[in-house]
């Protein structure tokens, strides 16, 4: 009877290892399916996409944002500008259109009289790129404004000393004006995804002149019909 119990006993213990088993080989699988579903649901590495440079003294075209005049502006003064063009590099954009920038009044005269001119000079500081990294500039660019220097010789020789009171104009920069100025350094960029890279050198070739057609040759003359030989007759 006790060999029966032990004997009962070492089959229950069998039966339970069993199940165990299987309940853990069932859930492997599970297991994996869920690895695999997360894994597929985390996306994959950007792959990194190589970098070239923008060389240094790169020209840049600026205006200002608002009108610029040397009635309003003194020296220390920041003047608020922006690109008007797109500057490309090997068929990539660079530096976008309508990037800002900044430039500072470092010289600057008002206008006096007999006809002489404010003159006005803004030294361009950087450019803030659309990540917000600072891109310095160099350059400088001097305004001066239209003088009424022929008025004032008018005017002294018709009535004197009355030409002191002709006075010039204002420096003025209007919006939209072109001011070039140029990278300080050498500005890294990196190629988007599925971009074309196009050598600034075969960008910048001049477009091959068409072929010339050789001028048409003048027609040929037809030939003179012979004239018929007559006999002459006695009169």
């Amino acid at each position: 009877m006790k060999s029966l119990r032990v004997a009962t006993a070492f089959a229950g213990c069998f039966a339970m290892l069993a199940v165990s088993a299987q309940a853990q080989e069932g859930a492997a699988p599970a297991a994996a399916t869920e690895a695999a579903v997360e894994a597929a649901a985390v996306p994959a590495p950007a792959i990194a996409r190589p970098s070239l440079m923008l060389p240094s003294y790169t020209e840049i075209i600026l205006t200002p944002d608002a009108e610029a005049t040397s009635k309003k502006l003194r020296e220390g003064d920041v003047v608020l500008m922006h690109s008007l063009f797109d500057v490309m590099h090997n068929g990539v954009v660079v530096i976008p259109k309508g990037t800002p920038a900044r430039g500072t009044v470092t010289w600057r005269t008002g206008k006096g009289a007999f006809g002489k001119s404010a003159k006005m000079e803004i030294t361009f500081n950087d450019l803030t790129m659309p990540n917000g990294q600072k891109v310095a500039l160099s350059g400088k660019h001097r305004q001066e404004g239209q003088g009424n220097t022929g008025a004032a010789v008018g005017a002294a020789v018709a009535v004197g000393v009355f030409g002191a009171f002709v006075t010039g104009k204002s420096a003025i920069i209007p919006t939209g004006q072109h001011l070039t100025a140029r990278t300080a350094d050498s500005l890294a960029y990196v190629i988007p995804a599925g971009a074309r890279i196009v050598p600034t050198a075969e960008l910048a070739a001049p477009a091959a002149a068409p072929a010339v057609e050789p001028a048409a040759q003048p027609a040929a003359a037809p030939a003179a019909e012979p004239v018929a030989a007559t006999t002459p007759t006695g009169g």
